[in-house]
């Protein structure tokens, strides 16, 4: 069995062109899924009435979308690093049990989102009335979009599985094509069913939700026809779907760190419409810009958590071989291309924010507002794929608890304590640009504590002639990208 595994691409082919293999289609199917909830915010924007209303609805609506993408993300991230690490060991009855048993919880977490659909959307929403300053429109068309995106849960969440399926085997290209398929889908979709176009009935919000439902399931139907096709050395019959609880616990010790990682982004997101929503005289349109914002730092940011979803598979499967020297390779590689693309992003919102905001038609006061807050929150895109990159990491190693403390601290403890007091002081859309700084500086803190927690756990993991090289590839990044942060020495 070791034989075989030597000849798994994942174990020979050379580091860089493996990460950029797997990594590449990734990315651009994560930036594809950013771009899309873009296209439908500006869709929504162009209707003849009401747009700037609709995209504060999708504000509102949005940390439940993200708290659906995290369950189902996290799941698949379990099942993803524990199948790539059970394909390395070899042990083929597990890596078929780790993959049915992801199909069982995808069952019953969409039970779960169809319950929230029918009892907990309304209450959820009514929430963030913040006192009578959002309006009654903004929170009905909100809990329409709701009802639909939660009631029809299957696309996103049996997606999810198939794609980190696919990811762990080294085939990521073709999850890619499903979620592009998808993506393609609901874009095409759009215009119909918001506007009415061709005789169907104009539907505005609703119809954004229903493009993206439809895209999500043309997702699902395509990723799972690549899974059967092509993941030939897993077995997919149905008595794999029985429950076994020390694979869901397996699943579960990697997954459930991610989980809660990305369920951080719902609590920010939720706790910010709740803060900014009670700013006098610019709370709703704060809350129209943070959404607008979130949407389109998920273009740059995405393309972080691609590369993240390429270092987790190639990482523990050559942890799970006892590849020393290629897991330190894959380290470094994912941390560079991390870099690259960050700034890169950076760049291109600094130059382009105002066309970005000129997408959505909004009012002459929440335009210059969105524009100072992708300028301001953009300089922080380095040190935040950094932080995500090491998020891949610690799940590739099995250190899912220095994953959350990573996101705590991004999406919780830097940010959140320090726009709430802004808020109490700030007054007028003039100075509403200060509220923002926050979701920058945090990055650059949250990444001081990553290299520290590294530092912490790199002796427990490798060997003292790869802490070197490691030691160097992470000083070369410090010196060239980060030259005001020091960098903790690796010691053996």
């Amino acid at each position: 069995m070791q034989q075989n595994q030597s000849q798994n691409p994942m174990a020979v082919e050379p580091v860089p062109k493996l990460m950029a293999r797997i990594g590449l289609p990734i990315v651009l199917s994560m930036i594809l899924q950013a771009a899309y909830n873009v296209v439908d915010s500006a869709y929504l924007a162009r209707m003849a009435t009401g747009g700037e209303t609709a995209l504060t609805a999708l504000s509102l609506a949005f940390p439940v979308q993200l708290f659906m993408v995290a369950v189902s993300i996290g799941t698949g991230v379990g099942t993803n690093a524990l199948l790539a690490r059970l394909l390395g060991l070899g042990d083929k009855d597990r890596a078929d049990a780790a993959v049915g048993n992801a199909q069982f919880l995808a069952l019953v977490i969409s039970a779960v989102f169809m319950l929230f659909s029918a009892v907990g959307v309304v209450p959820y929403v009514n929430s963030q009335s913040a006192g009578g300053s959002i309006s009654a429109e903004v929170l009905s068309e909100a809990i329409d979009y709701l009802h639909i995106c939660c009631g029809i849960p299957f696309g996103i969440v049996f997606f999810s599985v198939y794609e980190k399926t696919l990811q762990a085997t080294g085939r990521s290209l073709w999850s890619t094509v499903a979620q592009i398929s998808g993506a393609l889908v609901n874009i095409m979709l759009d215009p119909f069913l918001i506007y009415g176009w061709c005789g169907l009935p104009q539907m505005g919000v609703r119809g954004a939700a229903v493009a993206t439902v439809v895209g999500q399931l043309v997702s699902m139907a395509l990723g799972l026809a690549f899974h059967l096709k092509l993941n030939v050395e897993l077995d997919s019959s149905l008595r794999y779907w029985k429950p076994r609880w020390d694979v869901i616990r397996s699943i579960y010790a990697i997954g459930l760190p991610a989980i809660i990682s990305q369920a951080l982004l719902t609590v920010m997101t939720y706790s910010l419409n709740l803060i900014l929503a009670v700013m006098p005289d610019v709370g709703q349109n704060a809350v129209t810009v943070y959404g607008l914002y979130y949407k389109i730092q998920q273009l740059i940011i995405f393309a972080a958590f691609g590369v993240r979803d390429a270092i987790t598979p190639v990482v523990a499967f050559n942890y799970g071989l006892r590849s020393r020297a290629r897991v330190q390779q894959g380290i470094r590689w994912g941390l560079g291309y991390t870099a690259g693309l960050m700034l890169l992003g950076c760049l291109g919102v600094e130059l382009l924010a105002q066309p970005l905001a000129g997408l959505f038609s909004l009012s002459a006061t929440t335009h210059t507002m969105c524009v100072d807050c992708m300028r301001i929150v953009s300089l922080g895109f380095l040190f935040a794929g950094l932080c995500i990159a090491f998020q891949g990491v610690f799940q590739a190693l099995e250190c899912g608890v220095e994953s959350l403390i990573i996101s705590l601290c991004r999406q919780v403890v830097f940010v959140l304590p320090p726009v709430w007091l802004l808020t109490r002081f700030v007054t007028g859309p003039e100075n509403v640009s200060l509220v923002w700084w926050p979701l920058a500086l945090g990055e650059v803190v949250t990444l001081m504590v990553a290299l520290v927690l590294y530092n912490k756990r790199a002796k427990k993991r490798f060997a003292p002639e790869d802490l070197a090289r490691l030691e160097g590839m992470l000083r070369i990044v410090s010196d060239e990208l980060m030259p005001e942060i020091p960098l903790p020495e690796l010691k053996t």
